[in-house]
């Protein structure tokens, strides 16, 4: 075989991508806790004073933050598909997955909403209790898959990204063989041309542009995510797409700030840019698709570097705090909207500068979240399947030697 298309042997766990989702993760209390003073977007509890320095800074994280914890989602089916096979990658999804999914739907998942409705009247009295029932009835709406379920108050909140990465596993698993083959064949042309590595940013800015952008799933149509899941997939685990990815990061990256830069000015002025179908919207939504790509690509290219140890969670560095953070993500996320609703319900009514209240809601909620993490959920078996975790490892015995043999 040649170089080109002979296959590398399967790469170990890449550290750094464990470490960057822990980081997406927790950036998104900064992200969340950024919205209560946003002009712009329609969250659950709102200060009275707003800024729109926060729609420049939220940008900045949209474009690549929600698109890179698919992508390296995609990278994770790509493991666990070598090891368990298709059926048995569904059926781990859906244990891993569906099971926090349906957990905290029931019982976190009121909670934003019912403040929401408290935040905006005052004189709204009605007791959580008998809020979860009506948030709780619900209806079929298979229009509007995969969110196939829909109710006067229901909603899957800040776990749209969790329905999403489910089905997007559970489509991936009869197809796994086929996206993998094809892979195989246009990694080689890649190799021998780079500019190819831009290619997926055309679809990504077809879909934006033609299909719209949503507000409620971060700012990218929910189809987009999908490509950037299947990308990782196909793409991302391979060597030699590594290889590209590192040569070109830097100017890939620069490209990704022009194409960002090019499509800020839509955001502020013209048309509604999420589903508006006048010129101006459709190259803004492109311009941003297209951005999110390389501004993905990008930071891969730069994280990934040859001879760096990877950061493995209970070795050597495995007792950092990030490390320990990468095992806990899906959790965090799970838990971490419900408490900054929370924690900002009760700080708005401050008479503080806005400063203040921010950092209160960010710093308050890391604590209560790492808290509710460490006490709540990790260190008890029952806790850890219902937020999707794996039992904890048990330690193995200690090795005693046996006593010598007695003297004769």
């Amino acid at each position: 075989m040649s170089a080109d298309t002979e296959r590398p042997a399967a790469p170990g766990r890449r550290g750094e991508l464990d470490v960057l989702r822990a980081l997406v993760v927790v950036g998104l209390v900064f992200f969340h806790a950024a919205l209560v003073f946003s002009p712009d977007d329609d969250f659950y509890v709102k200060n009275a004073r707003t800024t729109d320095a926060v729609t420049v800074l939220a940008g900045l994280g949209v474009v690549w933050a929600m698109p890179m914890l698919f992508l390296v989602a995609g990278l994770g089916a790509r493991h666990s598909i070598r090891r368990r096979g298709p059926g048995g990658f569904a059926r781990e999804r859906l244990l891993r997955l569906g099971v926090p999914l349906v957990f905290a739907t029931v019982v976190l998942c009121p909670l934003p909403p019912w403040l929401r409705l408290r935040a905006a009247d005052p004189g709204y009295d009605e007791s959580y209790g008998r809020f979860w029932t009506r948030f709780l009835t619900v209806r079929p709406d298979p229009a509007d898959f995969p969110f196939v379920l829909e109710g006067d108050h229901f909603e899957t909140g800040h776990l749209w990204f969790v329905v999403l990465l489910l089905a997007f596993c559970l489509l991936l698993a009869p197809v796994a063989a086929r996206l993998a083959a094809t892979a195989e064949r246009v990694i080689p042309a890649l190799r021998r041309r780079p500019a190819l590595l831009l290619v997926p940013a055309l679809p990504l800015a077809a879909v934006n542009a033609l299909l719209g952008m949503e507000e409620d799933y971060a700012g990218w149509n929910r189809w987009a995510y999908l490509l950037f899941f299947a990308q990782g997939f196909a793409l991302a685990d391979d060597e030699r797409v590594r290889e590209v990815s590192r040569r070109a990061a830097i100017p890939v990256g620069v490209l990704g700030l022009v194409l960002f830069a090019g499509a800020a000015p839509g955001f502020v002025a013209g048309d509604d840019p999420f589903t508006a179908w006048s010129p101006f919207a459709l190259v803004t939504r492109a311009l941003f698709g297209a951005a999110g790509w390389c501004w993905v690509i990008a930071i891969l290219g730069l994280l990934d570097r040859p001879g760096r140890p990877g950061v493995r969670p209970g070795s050597g560095a495995g007792s950092a705090l990030l490390p320990r953070l990468a095992l806990a993500a899906l959790p965090l996320y799970v838990l971490h909207q419900p408490v900054v609703v929370a924690l900002a319900y009760g700080v708005v009514g401050w008479s503080a500068p806005m400063a203040v209240k921010y950092t209160v809601i960010v710093a308050a909620s890391l604590a209560v979240i790492l808290l509710l993490y460490e006490y709540g959920v990790r260190r008890t078996a029952v806790t850890r399947f219902l937020f999707g975790m794996r039992p904890e490892p048990r330690t193995p015995p200690a090795r005693t030697d046996p006593p010598p043999p007695s003297a004769p």
